[in-house]
């Protein structure tokens, strides 16, 4: 018999006893849900240790197991971290090569799995051993208190837990971190360099009224889209910098450059094009995949530049707008910013969709347009996610393994409730 219908029988059967029960089986009954609450944690968090390591959740297009159980589970971002967290922590790994792994917190891996502690217990002790305190400690003085605080789970509450193991850890670390008598250079530099693919750029400010300045826009534009987005601060600091130089090259007031879409020069060998473009250049940022480039094109003028193999221009064309300014006035008006559900990105931090892409005869026109931020549209051109119009309005399809039926999501829209 299958799994499914013995546990509900006996989730019946616990729903019995909590509306029937007396005093004395109520309370009997907390403690068998508390228990078998641990139990389940701990086979759902190898559920998700094995689905990471096999990289399912890389091969639908998800960058971290978080954002994938985000989305599956409809999980607070916040609460899909947490599990992912304690499933690489308790639960053994392989290499690429097929390596075992033991878990990096063996002794707190064995109590999760005997029930003997909560998952927020987990968290507490993983938490714990990733301060810079605890890596100073000696691999033994680690692995002694890693043992010592799984022990204790058993008679402590999660928090009771994390004074116990702050306070160990300090005291094991008692000369705490080395001393740095090295004083930086008064400097005010940025420093741009253009890599193959991309670029990086290195700054660093003496002058805190400077640093202070950059750091309060970026901060301002470096908040989680939603509950769900799954970027770790550097990358949202790094994609605010990106949406804030281009909303000033759309709105600011720039020499020869000011208030128009960013320009893409986009190199394409004459064999390539007639493969249908395995890939391009870029003037300043190196090769594009095929789909890399169809999300930049998206919304921003392109000019192509055919080369034969030698090197050679053969064509240059003119630069067009893919969406004229009425158009955009349009999809912004009914879109009013990222039409994706949850998302609450502006227009002016949005960018303009081909639904049925343009190189493919997809039009442009009202009903094969969407508005949305960065983030989504890199999960619609990347991912299993699908938008299309229906009713005049955007909606959204989850990929089969998120939701078997593909239930289309809608953004609610104030004004239209009120309507």
């Amino acid at each position: 018999m299958a799994p499914g219908p013995l546990l509900a029988d006996a989730l019946d059967e616990l729903a019995s006893v909590a509306a029937t029960g007396s005093e004395t089986e109520l309370l009997a009954l907390l403690s068998l849900c508390e228990g078998a609450v641990r139990r389940v944690d701990a086979i759902s968090t190898s559920a998700i240790a094995t689905l990471d390591d096999q990289g399912a959740f890389l091969t639908r297009g998800y960058r971290s197991a978080a954002r994938a159980l985000s989305d599956l589970l409809s999980w607070d971002y916040v609460e899909a971290r947490r599990r992912a967290a304690v499933a690489a922590d308790v639960h053994a790994r392989t290499t690429l090569d097929g390596t075992p792994l033991p878990a990096r917190l063996p002794s707190a891996a064995a109590a999760f799995s005997a029930g003997d502690m909560a998952l927020r217990h987990v968290e507490v002790i993983g938490r714990i051993l990733s301060t810079d305190a605890a890596f100073r400690l000696s691999p033994e003085q680690w692995a002694g208190v890693e043992t010592q605080l799984a022990a204790d789970a058993a008679r402590l509450n999660p928090s009771e837990l994390q004074t116990l193991g702050a306070a160990l850890v300090a005291l094991l670390d008692q000369d705490g971190a080395e001393p740095d008598d090295h004083t930086p250079a008064p400097v005010n530099e940025l420093r741009l360099t253009r890599h193959a693919s991309g670029g990086s750029i290195k700054g660093r400010f003496e002058d805190p009224a400077l640093y202070d300045a950059i750091a309060a826009v970026i901060d301002a534009k470096a908040a989680p889209l939603t509950a769900d987005d799954d970027r770790l601060a550097p990358q949202r600091h790094a994609e605010a910098l990106a949406d804030i130089c281009g909303y000033v090259l759309d709105h600011g007031d720039l020499p020869d450059t000011g208030g128009r879409r960013p320009l893409l020069t986009v190199t394409v060998r004459l064999e390539d094009l007639e493969h249908r473009a395995r890939s391009a250049m870029l003037e300043f940022g190196g090769t594009l995949t095929p789909a890399a480039l169809r999300t930049l094109a998206c919304d921003a003028g392109v000019i192509p530049v055919v080369m034969n193999g030698a090197g050679q221009p053969l064509d240059i064309g003119r630069a067009t707008r893919t969406i004229p300014d009425g158009l955009r006035r349009a999809v912004t008006a009914r879109d009013r910013g990222c039409a994706h559900p949850g998302c609450d990105r502006p227009p002016s931090w949005s960018e303009i969709h081909h639904i049925h892409h343009w190189e493919h005869g997809g039009p442009t026109r009202l009903d094969n347009l969407v508005m949305l931020c960065k983030a989504h549209h890199r999960q619609i051109h990347h991912t299993d996610w699908q938008v299309r119009i229906r009713d005049g309005l955007p909606e959204f399809l989850p990929p089969k393994w998120i939701d078997p039926h593909q239930t289309p999501r809608r953004k609610p829209h104030a004004h239209l409730v009120a309507a």
